[in-house]
């Protein structure tokens, strides 16, 4: 039997995201803090630097699980490309509950159950993203700013101008 690893992913930093709940899932199915691998990158970024690590390190009879699809990744093409190595590692996926034998070939209904994850993570993802969108213009045409404030002479740590000089 080979080892068990988990990932998890949270789009943004530890400040505003808990990514807790997932590693205390993993843990409850028995996987080792020590192989639970985890980061904050959204899920369509192409090259999550974390979840290349676990793909590189695992070997044929290994297991990967995440709490859902969509921590995996939000983008079916890259959920196709998972399951690819899967397929070619001999890997084992489990995603939330479900179990995916990836040491032989998909049935089709496995497939296209797995591809219709994907397809909704990717809409949860657009939909989300057109709700912040229209939330940005509406705050925007009530005259509210939206985004980073510019940042003034004010807004330096006295650290930064006092060697501003040295370092220009």
């Amino acid at each position: 039997m080979g080892t068990d690893y988990g990932y998890c992913r949270c789009s943004t930093n530890e400040k505003k995201q808990d990514i807790d709940r997932q590693i205390r899932d993993l843990k409850g199915l028995g996987i080792k803090q020590d192989n639970i691998f985890f980061e904050y990158e959204k899920g369509t970024k192409e090259h999550k630097p974390q979840l290349e690590r676990l793909m590189n390190i695992v070997k044929p009879g290994d297991s990967i699980s995440a709490t859902e699809v969509s921590r995996l990744t939000r983008s079916t093409k890259q959920l196709c490309e998972i399951i690819e190595v899967a397929q070619d590692k001999k890997l084992m996926l489990r995603i939330g509950a479900f179990v995916v034998d990836c040491t032989k070939e998909l049935d089709p209904m496995t497939q296209g159950m797995i591809m219709m994850w994907g397809v909704f993570a990717e809409m949860e993802r657009n939909i989300i993203r057109s709700r912040v969108i229209s939330g940005m213009e509406n705050a925007k045409a009530k005259g509210k700013h939206c985004g980073r404030r510019p940042t003034t002479i004010e807004d330096l740590p006295n650290s930064f101008l006092r060697n501003y000089g040295r370092y220009k």
